[in-house]
């Protein structure tokens, strides 16, 4: 969803670009379907790096993508948000000389606990061109002593992506509204470690939409992390609760956008949501997205699952968030990274 808006961007300026998929999100249900999706070419290279420890999966990707780079000798290697596969190639270019440009640079979590934190800490560090999605991500990258001539706020491309596919998506509405019987329903996704790689928070967390789905239909697409950790636990999840298989970009960008509120511990949702006007709970006691507070739809619920009940009760009683489209959310920031490339 980040990288679509920049490849297009690139591609109607004529410039030459390889598109290489590292293989750190394997599953087809959360790979190839994005492609087919968002209009992606097939990626000119996979390197199939596949699941591993963070350490493990990212000495995996700098040694599978070091010789892509020596190949192909690029001007600039554009690397995407704060996962592993980001901070790898960062590395691996840092130490050939090759130019980084980082989109969605400077964004802070203050919470080092967080694998993603760490990513995003070397990876600001090394880049050439940091390219920030709201303006509290400079502040951030000054207090880190960055140079800022590096770094331009351009906007995020994750909203380029929603706005180019908003119309197709309320195209599917009526098909996934009449297929799953949809009309009143809270949307939930959950994958963060924190919040699943325990049993005891998990079971916690399964009893509180429980107790949620006594009032309102509770519509739970599972990520292939949580449902291993659901299945390895013996976690039972309640009957009333409506489970999914991971969905596509189209069929989730649909479900969000008819949904009386969303339950995540997602980056991106909680920006969807913010641009969507709809109200957001982030299961999480720290976000690195806080524009989407300030601004926007979301609120933090912190690590308590019991916040979910009260949370989740005062909107379904009418209380609803006063947010607004955070500045350059515009659906143009990859062509303003494109051009900035070019």
């Amino acid at each position: 969803m980040k990288a679509a808006p920049i490849c297009h961007g690139l591609a109607s300026l004529g410039v030459r670009q390889t598109l290489v998929h590292t293989g750190q999100h394997y599953d087809d249900r959360m790979s190839a379907v994005f492609f087919e999706e968002l209009g992606l070419p097939k990626p000119d290279l996979d390197l199939e790096v596949g699941s591993g420890s963070h350490a493990a999966q990212t000495a995996d990707v700098m040694k599978r993508f070091e010789p892509v780079v020596r190949d192909t000798q690029p001007d600039w290697v554009v690397v995407y948000g704060d996962v592993n596969s980001t901070v790898a190639a960062t590395l691996v270019c840092s130490k050939l000389g090759v130019r980084v440009a980082h989109v969605e640079a400077g964004l802070r979590s203050w919470d080092r606990t967080m694998p993603e934190e760490i990513n995003r800490l070397v990876t600001d560090q090394l880049a050439d061109l940091l390219l920030t999605h709201s303006p509290e991500c400079e502040h951030n990258l000054a207090r880190e002593g960055v140079d800022l001539c590096k770094v331009k706020f351009v906007g995020n491309t994750m909203i380029d992506t929603l706005v180019r596919l908003l119309p197709k998506a309320e195209g599917v509405w009526p098909q996934v509204r009449d297929s799953r019987g949809l009309d009143d329903y809270v949307l939930v996704t959950l994958h963060r470690p924190s919040n699943v790689d325990s049993p005891d928070r998990l079971g916690a967390i399964m009893a509180a939409l429980e107790h949620m789905s006594r009032a309102i239909r509770i519509i739970f697409p599972v990520h292939p992390r949580t449902k291993a950790q659901l299945d390895a636990h013996g976690i039972v999840v309640p009957a009333r609760l409506t489970l999914l298989a991971p969905q596509g970009y189209l069929a989730f960008l649909t479900l969000q956008a008819h949904v009386r509120v969303v339950i995540t511990d997602s980056g991106g949702v909680q920006e969807e949501t913010t641009y969507l006007g709809i109200p957001c709970l982030t299961l999480r006691a720290n976000t690195e997205r806080p524009v989407t507070i300030a601004q926007g739809t979301n609120r933090l619920l912190g690590e308590d699952p019991a916040a979910i009940v009260p949370a989740v009760s005062s909107i379904l009683a009418g209380w609803t968030p006063n947010g607004r489209k955070p500045a350059l959310w515009d659906g143009h920031a990859g062509e303003r990274i494109a051009a900035l490339l070019a």
